[in-house]
């Protein structure tokens, strides 16, 4: 039922109350029937089942396939041979695959505490009326028609209809959006042209989560629980689904494609072997199946996934050092392909806090000091001031013009006030001041200017004049038209302590001091923060709960905004169907009273046109759509544990400028990432190549251990080198990369595929050139000299190959600074080569032969030889794509 377009009386029957609450026996009879007035919570998977999930990657059931079988080959063969082997290969295969889920499931699980941190801020206790008498019960007990009462600093406890209001004012921020708390009322509202009211215009409504600034009140609870506006979010929460990034669909797009060509060619070797090679025995097909094995390990990047989560880790340190705190790894690359920013304004964009910005008046001095005195704002001793924002800001505006409020309230003690009233829209308080009693009013400019009779002009009091009075008007309309609230302040001189406080008796004869206008103002560093946003690429999108005109005036400084025709309300969003709104969404750049399912709406809406899409925001009101955006972002400092908990990136230092930095390491991360791939495919894709091509000749070139020692020493630690490459000049320059674009994209498929061609073809030669130094002869046999100088080719050709890798297109002669990291692990990987080769007790377990320096010398040079060749590749290259252009 819509309460609020109802009398309150008639809201008590609908829920069957009264003004005095509910009986005990009622109360306990619809708690047991309905339930406690508490979220539910939301199941969270099993340790064991995280690690699992982690294990479904297509290449990994593979691999782990292929371990199982070299066990079980390798135990077959001990049984029915005379010479026994170990279990190296299934032991180091397995302890890979453990290695890659342990750490898989240590930086991505991520528990889902949104619903506690809901609970934790709904309030502990209640004044509630039972038995007609005011009682204090948990706020979990309570239930509907339950009527409680609510004074200034408590949290309201459920959602309800206001029966009474006194100067009732409730901060809905985290809620609604909504900067300014919102004045109560317990009248009937009229509904708008469809016949409903916004969540922020429901004046006499009350919400769960929101908290009492001032005033006093009471109100009947119409819902509890998952029946309230934050169980709504709190459903919106537990049914948005979890998707995957760009990174992990190309990477399971990768590893399909992978799962599917290495079966293919395993198979096809197996039967070629054992077909044309007329494999009949046995032990002769286990020895086919050693081979499958062996090429199924040479295939898979079994360093893949762990070099991509430690590059994505890395980059998570990276950007904490820049205020942005990963919680989700992948994350890391989503933010750099963003194409569309939702922003919430309240704290976002803007400082989430009051602050008067103009004025109008003769006396600066006396405007800000009757500002202070007419407020119950308070100036800490910490120079903060605890108090309703508005008040507060006044506070503020005082002490930056020398007059703090603690030394005001000495010099003009307050002997009495006419409060605060929504129907006057002002209020007075009375001071005695060096034996005189001063009154000062404040509150709505049009209001106070009627009681006005003078003003204050050269430090002297004149009667009030049509001139005076219009020029009065015209700076009222020019703050408001720049989207300030405006107040007046006016003075009284009274010859005595006035008999009655009154507003009757104390707000006439008024003389007028000056207009103050404040707004919550942009931070200033966002004004940048949105101009580096546009030449990235990124469209930035202001979503909030305040009014239009302020919305439209922030968008305009932060240059969001060309045309007011790019502003839409959440009225008029709710009158556009699906279909327009998709049709219309890149018309709008601001979003004004807006409720969370509006956010939601905005942000699946992109999605559904293709693009990325982020969403920063630090209230409760933020949540769903944080959680349904590719990539949400909690604000760390004003945010609320609900937003943070759901954020995938949360901001330390709450500065929408950190995004930018975020983004410059998310694009810095993934052209590193797909550096990383287009070496390890590359390496693997010459190990292929060779194991596949030597079965075909009918020799063993390369043992699995031997490919799994490159996999995981030559191959792992240069690609993991390469995420330490520092960002491009023009990385923030580019428009965002096309998150649809394949892994192979940009020329990386056939860079792939002519470097892994290239590196067997090293390989080979130096396979043969080994082979006839020993032997004497070309003809194609096992030899231990050349699976040595093949060895050491293939490893070093790859670590040579990780240079070029610095760059797709440049030139690593013209890329400025080293890579420290990439020179050790090629230092590293060389010693550690040579130790497998030279070391007797680990040169007979890879079954090496010692090779001689000349030997040692020309393998170099054969894998050296890769970095002149890739330079001719990439210099052809960059002349046929400036001769295009």
């Amino acid at each position: 039922m819509k309460y609020y377009l109802e009398d309150a009386s008639k809201a008590l029957q609908q829920v069957e109350s009264t003004e005095k609450g509910l009986s005990s026996k009622e109360a306990a009879k619809r708690l047991e029937q309905n339930g406690r007035n508490k979220l539910k919570e939301e199941k969270k998977d099993p340790l064991i089942k995280r690690f699992f999930d982690q294990l479904k990657d297509p290449m990994l059931i593979i691999l782990i396939i292929a371990s199982v079988i070299s066990a079980v080959t390798t135990f077959i063969s001990n049984k029915t041979s005379e010479h026994t082997e170990g279990y190296a290969d299934f032991f180091i295969i397995m302890i890979v695959v453990l290695i890659n889920a342990i750490l898989g499931v240590y930086q991505e699980s991520k528990a889902e505490k949104a619903i506690e941190a809901l609970q934790k801020m709904s309030a502990a206790t209640s004044k509630v009326l039972r038995d007609g008498q005011i009682v204090h019960v948990a706020s979990e007990e309570l239930v509907v028609g339950d009527v409680v009462i609510l004074e200034a600093g408590d949290a309201v406890p459920a959602d309800g209809r206001i029966l009474t209001s006194a100067s009732l004012k409730i901060e809905e921020a985290a809620l609604t959006g909504e900067s300014v708390p919102v004045s109560k009322t317990a009248e009937v509202l009229k509904p708008c042209a469809d016949g409903d009211i916004g969540l922020g215009d429901r004046k006499n409504m009350v919400y769960m989560g929101s908290t009492v600034v001032y005033g006093r009140g009471t109100a009947v609870i119409t819902g509890t629980g998952m029946d309230t506006e934050m169980g709504k979010i709190a459903d919106a929460l537990a049914s948005a689904e979890e998707s995957q990034t760009p990174l992990q669909l190309k990477l399971a797009q990768l590893s399909k494609i992978l799962s599917f060509l290495i079966l293919g060619i395993c198979i096809f070797m197996f039967i070629f072997t054992v077909v044309f090679q007329r494999k009949t025995g046995f032990m002769d097909i286990l020895e086919v199946f050693m081979l499958a094995v062996s090429l199924a390990v040479a295939a898979i990047p079994e360093g893949l996934a762990t070099v991509v989560t430690i590059v994505l880790s890395v980059g998570v340190t990276n950007m904490s050092k820049r205020n942005a705190i990963i919680r989700k790894l992948t994350a890391v690359e989503t933010l750099g392909c963003a194409q569309i920013i939702c922003s919430d304004k309240t704290g976002t964009l803007t400082q989430n806090k009051m602050t008067v910005v103009e004025h109008f008046g003769d006396d600066v001095g006396l405007l800000s000091s009757a500002m202070a005195l007419c407020s119950d704002a308070e100036l800490q001793e910490d120079s903060s001031v605890l108090g309703e924002p508005t008040e507060a800001a006044l506070v503020a505006f005082a002490k930056e013009n020398g007059h703090p409020k603690p030394e005001l309230k000495k010099t003009a003690p307050r002997i009495g006030e006419a409060p605060f009233d929504s129907s006057r829209k002002m209020m007075s308080t009375v001071h005695k001041i060096d034996g005189k009693i001063i009154q000062y009013t404040k509150g709505a400019p049009d209001e106070v200017l009627k009681r006005c009779v003078a003003f204050i002009s050269g430090g002297e009091v004149k009667p009030m004049t049509d001139a005076m009075r219009a020029q009065i008007v015209n700076a009222n309309k020019a703050l408001a038209s720049k989207a300030l609230r405006v107040l007046c302040a006016a003075m009284r001189v009274h010859p005595e302590a006035p008999e009655s406080f009154e507003p009757e008796n104390l707000e006439k004869d008024l003389i007028f001091i000056g207009l103050t206008g404040m707004i919550d103002p942009v931070r200033p560093e966002v004004i940048d923060a949105v101009k580096e946003c546009k030449e990235a690429g990124i469209r930035a999108i202001m979503i909030t709960g305040d009014h239009r005109d302020t919305a439209i005036a922030i968008a305009k400084q932060l240059n969001l905004l060309e045309s007011e025709e790019g502003a839409i309300t959440g009225a008029e969003l709710n009158a556009l169907s699906d279909e327009e709104f998709e049709r219309d969404i890149e018309k709008y750049s601001v979003y004004a009273r807006v409720q969370p399912e509006h956010k939601v709406r905005i942000v699946n809406a992109w999605r559904k046109k293709g693009y990325v899409t982020a969403m920063t925001g630090d209230g409760v009101n933020d949540a769903p759509s944080i959680k349904n955006a590719d990539i949400g972002v909690g604000m760390g400092i004003t945010g609320t544990d609900v937003t943070k908990n759901v954020a995938d990136m949360v901001l330390a230092d709450d500065n929408f400028a950190s995004i930018v930095g975020a983004v410059e390491e998310g694009r810095r991360i993934y052209d590193n990432i797909r550096k990383a791939i287009q070496f390890l495919l590359a390496s693997n894709m010459s190990e292929v190549l060779v194991i596949f091509a030597a079965t075909l000749l009918g020799f063993t070139i390369l043992q699995p251990v031997h490919l799994l020692w490159i996999n995981l020493i030559t191959d792992a630690f240069p690609a993991l080198s390469l995420g330490f490459e520092k960002a491009e000049s023009n990385i923030m320059q580019r428009k965002p990369r096309d998150p649809k674009a394949g892994v192979f994209s940009g020329g990386i498929g056939f860079d792939i595929a002519y470097q892994g061609i290239a590196v067997s073809i090293l390989t080979f030669a130096a396979y043969f050139i080994g082979h006839f130094i020993k032997s004497g002869t070309w003809v194609a046999t096992d030899s231990a000299d050349g699976t040595t100088m093949a060895f050491l080719t293939l490893s070093m050709a790859e670590i040579f190959h990780s240079f070029n890798m610095r760059s797709q297109r440049g030139s690593i002669f013209t890329i400025k600074g080293q890579n420290k990291f990439l020179w050790f692990a090629a230092v590293s990987s060389f010693i550690m080569t040579a130790l497998v080769i030279y070391v007797p007790f680990l040169s007979n377990a890879f079954k090496f032969t010692h090779i001689s320096l000349e030997e040692f010398v020309i393998a170099m040079v054969l894998a050296f030889t890769i970095i002149p060749l890739v330079e001719i590749i990439k210099l052809i290259t960059r002349l046929v794509t400036q001769k295009k252009s």
